[in-house]
C-alpha cells in the first residue's frame, strides 16, 4: 500500500514554489513553506494571495475556501520548521550549488524516511542526492509553470532511487490530480528536453534576422496550433532560467543545438529578462505583466511606400487537396479563379471536390446555398495553360516535386501576361528553383498555405534574393484580402514553421530510439505540459513519416547540422512502409 503523505515541506516561495505549496494545499495536506528571508516569504505569500483571490474571481474558489486553503499553509524562514514532514519539495533557483546546499541541510533537519523531491527542469537529480546520506529516497518531481493548472508532473528517478519511493510519489501526484510521468535522469528530462531544443532555434532565427519576433511568434501558433509562440513563451518562462536549461542540456549532450544562442546571454547581461523585468522578446507594461505594449522593434503599420499590383483573377495550378483548398479560399473571397488540370477528368474531379466541401458548409449552416452555388460559378476548370493567360495572379500547388514545378513555371513563364504575379506554395523546396525557371524571377514569391487551406489562417510569405517588393507587398496584400495571417521570411529550407517543427519531431524520435521514454509518455508530456494540439508521434502519423522524412532530409541538406539528421528509427519505419494513419500503420497501429 502506498505511504500517505499528510505533511509536505516547500523550499523556496518564487512562482514556482508558491504554486506546489498551493497545490498540495488544495488537496487537504498541511504545508509548511520556507523561504530565505523575510522579503523572500513575503513576494511568496503574496504570489499565493493573488492565486487565489484570482481563483475566487474565477468561481474556482469562495471566499471560504480561500480562507481554508491559507490556512493550510505555514511560512518561516528556518529549515528546522521542516523536521516534522514526510515530504519535502525544493524549489529553489536552476544552482547545483544552491540545491545541494539545501539537500545537504535538510538531510541533517529531517527523520531518515521523508523523502526528497526538487523541482528542477534540468539538473542532475543523482548529483543532487550525493550530498544526502539517503540518495535512494531523492526523486525529481518536476511541476509545469502555472502549476496550479497544468497538469503534468515528470517523476525522475535516479539509478539508486528507491523504487517504494518512485510509487508513493507517483500515488501523490494521483491525488492532486495530475498526471505523472516516470522517467530517468537525463537533462531536459522529456518536455525540456524537447521544448528548448525548438525555442533556441527560433531566438537562433531572430538573432539572425530571418523574421520578426511577431512573425515568428504568429507562424508557430496559427501554423501549429500552439498556444504561444517560442519568444513570447521564453518572456514567460524568463531567459536567464532558458539559458541555464539551454546551458546545463548542452554540458550533458554537447548538441550543438542545445548551445544557448548568444542573444540570450547578451539579453540577461542587460537586465532583459523577460515578463519578470518588464521587458525580453516584447516590452510589456509592468514587471510581471502579461500586457504587450508597443515599443522601437514593433512593426508599424504598412504604408502605401510600396505599390500593390491589382489582383481580380487567380489562376491555381494542381487538382490536390491543397489545390482545391486554396481555389475554394479565393472564390469565398469573390475573386474569379481559373483551375488548371492536366486531364478534363481530373479538372471535373478538382470541382467535384469544391463543391463537395461547400455542401458540407451548406449542411453546418456556414453558408447559404445561394452563396455556395455563388462561389461555385467563380471557379472555371481549364485543361490548357493558354486559359491562364489574362489571370493576375497564378498559384501552384502541384506535387511537391522541384522539376514538376520547374515545368508548370517554364509553362507559366510562356502563356501569363506581363505583370502577373507567380506564386508557388510548396513547403520546403527553394522558391528561387522555380523563380530560376521563368524569364521574371521577380514576378515570383512563395505562399506557403497550410492545409485544410479553407481552416488554416497561416500563410508564409517567402520572398527570394529576386523577388520585387512590390510582388512581396502584393502577396501580403492578397493574404489579408483572404483573412489569412501573413508571415514574411526568406528563401530557407523549412521557411519558418517547418524549420521549427520538424527538428523538434526529430527530437522525438531520437528520445523514443534510445529508449527513454515510450511513445505515449513523450505525447503526453508535450500535449499536457506544454499544451500542444497534439504530441509528436500522434502528429508525425498525420503528416506522414515519408513526407516528415523528406522534410528533415532537405533540412538537413540545407543547414549540414548534425543535430538535424534524421534519426534512424524513422528512416527504417519509412523503408518498413510504415508510413502513419494512411498505411494504418505508423508508430501506431491503426484500426
Amino acid at each position: 500500500m502506498a505511504r500517505q503523505f499528510s505533511t509536505v515541506g516547500v523550499v523556496g516561495l518564487g512562482t514556482m514554489g508558491a504554486g506546489i505549496a498551493e497545490v498540495f494545499a488544495r488537496t487537504g495536506l498541511t504545508v509548511i513553506a520556507v523561504d530565505v528571508d523575510s522579503d523572500g516569504l513575503a513576494r511568496g505569500l503574496g504570489h499565493l494571495e493573488h492565486s487565489t483571490a484570482r481563483a475566487v474571481e474565477r468561481g474556482k474558489l469562495d471566499e471560504a475556501g480561500k480562507a481554508e486553503l491559507l490556512g493550510r499553509i505555514s511560512a518561516g524562514t528556518s529549515l528546522d520548521a521542516l523536521a516534522a514532514c514526510d515530504l519535502v519539495v525544493e524549489a529553489v533557483p536552476e544552482r547545483m550549488d544552491l540545491k545541494a546546499s539545501v539537500f545537504a541541510e535538510l538531510d541533517r533537519i529531517c527523520p531518515p524516511d521523508t523523502v526528497f523531491a526538487s523541482n528542477t527542469s534540468s539538473l542532475s537529480i543523482t548529483e543532487i542526492g550525493v550530498h544526502t546520506g539517503r540518495p535512494g529516497k531523492v526523486v525529481g518531481l518536476h511541476f509545469f509553470n502555472p502549476t496550479q493548472v497544468l497538469k503534468l508532473v515528470e517523476v525522475i528517478r535516479s539509478v539508486v532511487t528507491e523504487p517504494d519511493v518512485v510509487t508513493d510519489v507517483v500515488d501523490l501526484v494521483q491525488r492532486l490530480g495530475k498526471t505523472p510521468v516516470v522517467i530517468g535522469d537525463r537533462a531536459g528530462f522529456i518536455a525540456n528536453a524537447l521544448l528548448f531544443g525548438y525555442l533556441n532555434h527560433a531566438v537562433r532565427m531572430y538573432e539572425s534576422r530571418y523574421a520578426t519576433r511577431e512573425d515568428l511568434d504568429a507562424a508557430m501558433r496559427y501554423g501549429c496550433g500552439y498556444p504561444m509562440g517560442p519568444l513570447a513563451l521564453l518572456d514567460l518562462i524568463g531567459l536567464d532560467t532558458a539559458y541555464e536549461i539551454l546551458d546545463t542540456m548542452y554540458h550533458q549532450s554537447r548538441n550543438r543545438l542545445h548551445a544557448p544562442a548568444p542573444v540570450l546571454k547578451q539579453m540577461i547581461t542587460a537586465g532583459l529578462l523577460g515578463r519578470k523585468s518588464g521587458r525580453g522578446f516584447y516590452t510589456y507594461d509592468a514587471p510581471d505583466s502579461s500586457t504587450v505594449v508597443p515599443d522601437v522593434h514593433t512593426p508599424v503599420a504598412a504604408s502605401d511606400a510600396v505599390p500593390t499590383r491589382e489582383v481580380r483573377r487567380v489562376g491555381v495550378i494542381g487538382t490536390g487537396t491543397m489545390a482545391t483548398g486554396i481555389v475554394e479560399v479565393f472564390a469565398k473571397r469573390g475573386y474569379d479563379v481559373v483551375l488548371r488540370a492536366r486531364t478534363v477528368d481530373k479538372a471535373e474531379g478538382a470541382v467535384a471536390k469544391v463543391r463537395k466541401s461547400l455542401e458540407r458548409a451548406v449542411s453546418k449552416g456556414r453558408m447559404s446555398e445561394v452563396d455556395a452555388a455563388a462561389v461555385l460559378a467563380r471557379v472555371t476548370p481549364v485543361v490548357e495553360f493558354d486559359a491562364l493567360s489574362d489571370c493576375d495572379l497564378l498559384v501552384e500547388a502541384v506535387a511537391e516535386d522541384l522539376e514538376v514545378k520547374r515545368s508548370v513555371f517554364r509553362a507559366l513563364d510562356e502563356v501569363c501576361k506581363p505583370g502577373a504575379v507567380l506564386a508557388t506554395t510548396t513547403s520546403s523546396l527553394p522558391v528561387i528553383e522555380c523563380a530560376a525557371a521563368t524569364a521574371r524571377p521577380g514576378d515570383v514569391v512563395g505562399l506557403h498555405f497550410f492545409n485544410p487551406a479553407q481552416v488554416m489562417k497561416l500563410v508564409e510569405v517567402v520572398d527570394t534574393i529576386s523577388t520585387s517588393a512590390d510582388v512581396v507587398a502584393t502577396a501580403r496584400k492578397v493574404c489579408l484580402d483572404l483573412g489569412k495571417q501573413p508571415v514574411h521570411c526568406g528563401d530557407r529550407a523549412g521557411f519558418i514553421v517547418n524549420a521549427l517543427l520538424f527538428p523538434y519531431l526529430n527530437d522525438a524520435v531520437k528520445m523514443l530510439e534510445a529508449h527513454y521514454a515510450d511513445a505515449t509518455d513523450i505525447d503526453n508530456a508535450m500535449k499536457v505540459g506544454c499544451g500542444l494540439p497534439m504530441g509528436p508521434f500522434e502528429l508525425l502519423d498525420v503528416v506522414g513519416l515519408d513526407v516528415s522524412l523528406a522534410i528533415e532530409r532537405t533540412l538537413y541538406l540545407e543547414f549540414r547540422e548534425a543535430g538535424f539528421a534524421p534519426a534512424p528509427l524513422l528512416e527504417h519505419l519509412v523503408t518498413a512502409g510504415r508510413l502513419g494513419r494512411k498505411t494504418g500503420k505508423g508508430f501506431r497501429d491503426y484500426v
